[in-house]
């Protein structure tokens, strides 16, 4: 059955962004950045740097820690064609944290640039770490639309995949800054508390946080926990079906470890997600514990979020409390003390928030699915945001300013 949802015309969602509204470089400061605070249908702003004053008494705050790599490699050919090849999702070994740390080779699914001038065989590069020569070689295996399965092997098992990514990878910044990758983006594109390599874009909501904010949260008594959403290419794909039935939403890989579920569960529904990738993962395990209600004993695979899921009725059932106790059951029957699996969850306007009362979130572009989300979470009144955003000269996308956006708590939870 085709939900009211699924019909949503993405057109709807679509609103003019000059080129010279988006930010092509952060602020010297990242907690100078402004603060657009919507609460209540009521729209203020405030400088990041004031932040805690504006969040809900007792939150729990929660963080992406995930970490970009640097994802791009450039080869040469022999006839001088540059080829690019953009790792996206590890294939063998299926796991980000195992794949960077292969010393020998592993494979990707990767995007290929300039690729009608690779046809077959090996491309090589030579890198260099710590006055030592390394040969880097990638050979295509096989394709499947824009998705291309790399394989990558090299002649030192001194080193990691990860210290070649290190060396000579280029960190991808979003394609809508158009111009190269800086030095300074090594560090302005990784938020402070970045600790999980994986992703292949930043969780741009948590750029503005500075230590001195984190230490205002512990000193004002707000609990702070961490999970980990591994960002894919996927999340600057614009929907170009006229419905949003036919966009295909990617998948992205999760880690929420049993503590922070636990955390959860207390602070039953008073939870601030910073950026759309924590409000995805949070939302998400409402969804994992639908599914282990009904499969006690379900896969990892079992367990991913299809898009669509959260529209059936059927999967909205049970309590919050029940949902997050039927994971950490899970966890307790697997001697595991961390949840590992992924999610494809669309969140939009239909949507029932489970878990999250607040969000941190950038501005993002027209007929995104980021865009969807504030519409969802904002009750569909993203356009009055939208609007006194760009009337007031905020700065938009990765690099711009943000908004905190909060919802009546008995509207949060179930």
């Amino acid at each position: 059955m085709i939900t009211k949802t699924q019909q949503i015309r993405i057109e709807e969602f679509n609103y003019p962004l000059p080129d010279e509204r988006i930010a092509k470089f952060p602020l010297a400061q990242r907690d100078s950045s402004r603060l657009l605070i919507y609460r209540d249908k009521q729209i203020t702003e405030e400088r990041f740097s004031n932040l805690p004053a504006y969040l809900p008494e007792e939150a729990l705050v929660v963080f992406n820690n995930t970490r970009v790599i640097c994802a791009r490699l450039y080869f040469r050919k022999v006839s001088g064609a540059r080829i690019e090849i953009f790792c996206l999702e590890p294939t063998r070994p299926h796991d980000y944290a195992l794949i960077l740390q292969e010393t020998r080779q592993c494979t990707w699914a990767c995007l290929v640039g300039n690729l009608k001038k690779w046809k077959e065989g090996k491309l090589a590069k030579t890198i260099a770490i710590d006055g030592t020569a390394i040969t880097l070689w990638a050979e295509k295996n096989s394709s499947s639309g824009d998705n291309h399965q790399i394989t990558f092997s090299w002649d030192n098992e001194a080193y990691t995949f990860g210290d070649l990514l290190e060396a000579a990878g280029i960190l991808p910044i979003p394609p809508y800054l158009h111009r190269e990758t800086e030095e300074s983006d090594l560090q302005n594109y990784q938020t402070v508390y970045s600790k999980i390599k994986g992703s292949v874009a930043a969780p741009t909501a948590g750029l503005h946080f500075t230590p001195d904010i984190l230490n205002q949260l512990d000193s004002k008594g707000f609990r702070r926990e961490e999970v980990t959403l591994h960002v894919g290419a996927g999340t600057f794909k614009p929907v170009k079906s006229e419905t949003i039935e036919e966009h295909e939403m990617h998948t992205e890989y999760i880690s929420v470890n049993c503590h922070t579920i636990e955390q959860l569960l207390a602070a039953n529904g008073n939870v601030v997600a910073v950026g759309t990738t924590s409000v995805r993962t949070l939302e998400s395990l409402y969804y994992i514990g639908v599914t282990l209600a009904n499969k006690p004993d379900a896969t990892p695979e079992e367990l991913v979020v299809d898009q669509w899921m959260p529209y059936q009725a059927a999967n909205n059932l049970i309590s919050l409390e029940t949902a997050l106790n039927n994971i950490l059951d899970y966890l307790d029957r697997n001697q595991t003390n961390k949840l590992l699996t992924a999610t494809r969850i669309m969140i939009a306007p239909g949507y029932q928030f489970h878990l999250v009362r607040g969000i941190i979130t950038n501005f993002h572009q027209p007929k995104s699915t980021l865009l969807l989300l504030v519409s969802a979470f904002a009750d569909g009144n993203w356009k009055a945001i939208y609007e006194y955003a760009l009337a007031n000269n905020f700065r938009f996308l990765s690099y711009g300013d943000s908004s905190l956006l909060i919802r009546p708590l008995d509207t949060a939870k179930k």
